[in-house]
């Protein structure tokens, strides 16, 4: 019988794991204090986001409950970050990946390491875990991947569809602030200021790097586990949530690896599931100790028994920007995605029936439509989620069916395939699976975009003959969703989706003269299929907070121009570490501006605020970024300040016009 006594653990502030090329990568961990006699296996959570004023409160939540249970547990900063030497160069570079392999082996080799380990992490961790798996180091026999995914070109922050993500502007807004920051000068106390100028001279503009690649090129390949999934030989259990971007990665593990695998999705936004919202939690941590102790440790847990797919299927509710429970239920599924029955649905006169007709409507949409979309990848806890559609469905052609006679329970990724015609060489389609509800609300069940330059490839775009019809098939987000009786299913259909993507260069108008609509569907069961432990956790992380967090969205018109504006505002706070002292405070803040009429006026901004304090020293970085374009070139620069005891100590500016390259 496994025992229930908790070990006592040691934990560890700095350890030095030092790298081929002599950089130095600093971890915190917490290992067992017999682990020398009595070695354990290692966990290795990998990652860019400063294990010591980051990623701390999550960190304190689940690497003491795995280490009290009998592993090893290593939080690294990756190099160029956190406390941690060497430069930053990119996301999941071959360095990041050698460093993570190297790390591996050096776990293994520890007199208190068994010699197995597992490697964990959510979003970035979660995509270096998988990449890494298809490294195959030797050591490494099971990974938990959570929100991440297999395409990188497709499904990430950068490109969806062949449609450039204002995401990617975004989220190198926020990588140009967390890389420039520097470390703790109290675990460094001869060289921070060294290493913090180091980094701020080379720190790299990412948003540059990446549209350098606007298709789908070797660059994307690297790293895309996708391109041969034979590779991962570690038993890998995949977690999303239907909240978050990154929904896709669980469905295509479980139809594609050969290796044990195993997929859960929730109601979350991207958050572990065992502190995230929407509600219902689970008892993650006790999944995730299954999984270790069957793989690492060889002990029967039964993971091997387990549902082949986890899903939430959530229940219809009144639309709005956030939640704290969904209503559902979980699901138990044994089958592959893809032998899933489908039903089908033909768009007729703004309408779906059963049979298919002839009809023919146009669409040009105004750029601001898509204003309800959302967060591309809802992390920050604010109102971040899609709320009423209506908005946008009018500025959209709308297909729907009659109440529904009987519900259903959509478990899949629905596509939606489309004949049509386009007056411009260059275009965009975005495609929404509606639940118009019988007061006349209208939420977004899931949704597709596709670039029509890249409707035959992502590698080798090639532009639409003006008015020449074709047909093309936008595959929408895996889901599982329960649409009542009563209730319309809808098709909304759009030429423009801001702010989550860049425009084209032209308005187009779109001609659709046949459609139909691929509905992945599940039998319908009103009970709990399986049933999760409720979550547990270790000791919260200690803090005084001297500023409360916020998060604000609000959008404003200009009406002597016309052009209107979303602006976003995370205050994240500030905080004093109760044990170490550290202080730290970050506020971001994003606008997208956009005139109805004209694609062109297109701007993205963001500025990020980042606060470093212990006694005497209080550094702070600002770090702003931003991006218009013309018809041929996209144009982006960007600032980075750095300030200690306000007196300014560094400056750089960062300017490039990259060429359109089918967007």
């Amino acid at each position: 019988m496994k025992s229930n006594i908790l070990r006592a653990i040691t934990e560890n502030p700095d350890l030095g794991i030092t790298m081929p090329d002599g950089t130095r990568l600093s971890a915190r961990t917490w290992i067992p204090e017999n682990a020398t006699d009595a070695p354990v296996p290692a966990i290795l959570e990998f990652l860019p986001y400063r294990k010591r004023d980051g990623t701390t409160a999550r960190d304190c939540l689940t690497h003491p409950y795995f280490a009290k249970r009998g592993y090893a547990c290593i939080r690294v900063d990756m190099r160029g970050n956190g406390d941690s030497e060497g430069l930053m160069e990119d996301e999941y570079s071959p360095q990041e990946l050698s460093d993570a392999v190297e790390t591996i082996k050096w776990l293994a080799a520890q007199p208190w390491c068994s010699g197995t380990v597992g490697m964990m992490g959510i979003s970035w961790g979660g995509f270096n875990a998988l990449q890494v798996a298809a490294l195959q180091p030797e050591a490494l026999k099971a990974i938990i991947t959570l929100c991440s995914t297999v395409d990188r070109y497709a499904d990430d922050i950068h490109f969806k569809g062949g449609c450039l993500l204002n995401e990617n502007l975004g989220w190198s807004g926020t990588m140009w602030s967390y890389s420039s920051r520097a470390p703790d000068p109290a675990l460094r106390p001869n060289d921070w200021r060294e290493i913090w100028l180091d980094r701020l001279e080379n720190e790299p503009f990412l948003a540059a790097h990446w549209l350098d690649h606007q298709t789908r090129d070797t660059y994307w390949e690297h790293g895309s586990v996708c391109e041969d999934y034979s590779k991962i030989k570690a038993a890998t259990l995949a977690i999303g949530g239907w909240g978050d971007a990154y929904k896709n990665a669980p469905p295509a593990l479980i139809e594609n690896l050969d290796a044990p695998a195993k997929a859960i999705i929730g109601p979350w936004v991207h958050k572990y599931p065992h502190f995230a919202i929407p509600e219902p939690r689970i008892g993650f941590l006790q999944e995730a100790l299954r999984w270790w102790d069957h793989w690492l440790k060889c002990e029967d847990t039964g993971v091997q028994d387990d549902p082949l797919y986890r899903p939430y299927l959530m229940e219809s509710v009144p639309p709005k920007s956030w939640y704290t429970e969904r209503a559902g239920t979980w699901l138990a599924i044994n089958e592959k995605p893809s032998q899933l029955a489908h039903e089908i649905w033909h768009l007729g006169d703004q309408t779906l029936q059963d049979t298919a007709a002839p009809f023919e409507t146009t669409i040009s949409s105004p750029q601001t439509c898509g204003a309800h979309s959302g967060e591309y990848c809802a992390i920050w806890l604010g109102p971040e989620l899609p709320d009423d559609q209506r908005s946008d469905d009018a500025m959209s052609v709308v297909f729907k069916t009659e109440p529904l006679e009987t519900q259903r329970d959509i478990v899949g990724a629905p596509s939606v395939t489309l004949k049509i015609s386009s007056d411009t060489p260059q275009g965009q389609i975005a495609v929404r699976l509606l639940d118009i509800q019988p007061n006349g609300a209208s939420a977004r069940i899931t949704y597709g975009v596709l670039n029509l330059s890249h409707r035959d490839s992502h590698s080798t775009p090639s532009t639409m003959t003006p008015n020449k019809a074709e047909e093309v098939t936008i595959v929408l987000d895996h889901i599982a969703y329960r649409l009542p009786k009563g209730h319309r299913l809808g098709i909304a259909v759009s030429t423009a989706y801001w702010p989550l993507i860049w425009p084209s260069p032209q308005a187009s108008t779109l001609t659709l003269t046949q459609g139909s609509l691929s509905l992945p569907l599940r039998p319908s069961g009103d009970v709990d299929e399986w049933t999760f432990e409720l979550p547990e956790a270790d000791t919260p992380w200690q803090v005084d907070t001297l500023r409360k967090g916020s998060n604000s969205r609000k959008t404003v018109t200009t009406w002597t121009t016309g052009v209107v504006t979303l602006e976003i505002v995370d205050d994240f706070g500030k905080v004093k570490d109760s044990d170490h002292g550290l202080i730290n405070g970050s506020i971001a803040r994003e606008w997208w501006s956009i005139h109805p009429d004209n694609p062109l006026s297109a701007h993205g901004r963001t500025h990020w605020t980042d606060e470093l304090e212990r006694e005497g020293i209080a550094l702070r970085t600002e770090a702003t970024s931003e991006m218009s374009c013309d018809a041929t070139h996209f144009h982006l620069k960007a600032r980075l300040e750095a300030f200690e005891n306000d007196e300014l100590i560094f400056e750089k500016d960062v300017q490039r016009s990259i060429l359109r390259d089918n967007l």
